[in-house]
């Protein structure tokens, strides 16, 4: 025990070669991850026969302890990438799954039969959907008429068959009607000016004031001076803007159409202030020229509840004029002058804009959009 110490505090003496046994003994007392590291090295990379390292059995005695390390260090890092190399997921095709083996959520991704396995769109996109009643039908080309609008439209006719509507006494089409036809023209013109974002009663006012002034010719309004005219028109919407219009137009009208109004649809859509619905209800009107349908709000809104319009990709349209076009892709041209009062009186007093009455509507039952404003509003 003496020995020992004193050995520890001189200096040691060179340690001799080390036997078999001693090597034996490193290797049974090597780390974990040294003896990971050195199987791992043996798989991979085999020994070179014609290294100058120790062969197995043989007393290491060339290399030393850090070139050991480093050895091991080297095939470490191999072994990590091959490690990450395996855990990456193999692709497999779909066809080549078992049926045992659960598919991927790509599986259940939408495949339209018309289309490829991934489009999100179908190629026809002048389809549309039909629903009524919670089911929906086959699917029809756009331009189709709708199932069932025969019945939809005579049900209407009978609910309106009382004509109490505001717009059966005050439409646009009853401007006038006493004047003679230059004249009563001009009126319908004026009349579907004002009637924009204007309710039927208050445009009937203004309409009928400037009549009682004398002031529902070209010439007459056309002398007049503005303020006048705002005076006369008020309370409808924009009055100010309108009241501006409606000199400009008696203007152009004697400069270029001698006191009448343009008879072609593209001349009325230059005048100021005048829109595609006012254009084609004074082409109707007054020159008893059907080039088109008059859609304002109420027939814009109904076709939309009773699913008769649509455009590509949409099952509703979002303007009057794509209503108009859509509508007019189908519709008889028979029905393209009457339509316009018949749904404007229905949108008046039974399929409001706010809350409709769809228990008081007889056509309930073939509307895809019956009590479902309702049912929202009270939950």
């Amino acid at each position: 025990m003496f020995r020992g110490v004193a050995r520890s505090v001189a200096a040691p003496p060179p340690p001799p070669p080390p036997s078999a046994s001693t090597a034996f003994a490193f290797r049974r007392f090597e780390p974990t991850r040294m003896r990971g590291a050195a199987r791992f090295s043996s798989k991979s990379l085999p020994e070179d026969p014609d290294s100058p390292g120790p062969k197995p059995g043989e007393a290491p005695g060339g290399p030393s302890l850090p070139a050991i390390r480093v050895f091991a260090r080297k095939k470490k890092r191999l072994k990590e990438a091959v490690l990450v190399e395996q855990k990456q997921p193999k692709v497999e095709p779909l066809l080549s799954r078992k049926p045992s083996e659960l598919p991927d959520i790509e599986d259940f991704a939408y495949k339209n039969p018309n289309a490829s396995a991934f489009s999100g769109h179908s190629k026809r996109k002048s389809d549309v959907i039909v629903q009524v009643n919670g089911v929906v039908s086959q699917v029809r080309p756009r331009g189709a008429p709708p199932p069932n609008w025969e019945k939809v439209l005579e049900g209407i006719r009978m609910m309106r068959s009382s004509e109490d509507a505001p717009v059966d006494s005050m439409g646009c089409e009853k401007a006038g009607s006493s004047l003679p036809p230059k004249e009563r023209r001009f009126a319908v013109l004026v009349s579907s000016l004002l009637s924009s974002q204007t309710k039927d009663h208050v445009t009937h006012g203004a309409v009928q004031r400037l009549l009682q002034n004398d002031m529902l010719t070209a010439d007459a309004i056309d002398k007049a001076d503005e303020a006048s005219i705002r005076s006369l028109i008020y309370p409808v919407g924009f009055y100010m803007r309108k009241a501006s219009n409606l000199k400009k137009i008696a203007t152009i009208c004697l400069a270029k159409y001698d006191g009448d109004i343009p008879s072609s649809l593209e001349e009325l859509l230059l005048l100021p202030g005048i829109g595609p619905k006012m254009a084609h209800l004074v082409m109707n009107i007054g020159w008893n020229n059907v080039q088109g349908i008059c859609v304002d709000t109420h027939v814009h809104r109904i076709c939309n509840r009773l699913g008769w319009v649509s455009r590509p990709r949409r099952k509703q349209t979002s303007t009057p004029e794509e209503t108009r076009e859509a509508l007019q892709l189908w519709l008889p041209k028979e029905e393209w002058v009457p339509i316009n009062p018949l749904l404007v009186g229905f949108g008046q007093t039974i399929c409001t804009p706010l809350r409709p009455r769809c228990e008081k509507c007889g056509v309930h039952e073939l509307c895809p959009s019956a009590f479902k404003e309702t049912m929202l509003k009270k939950s």
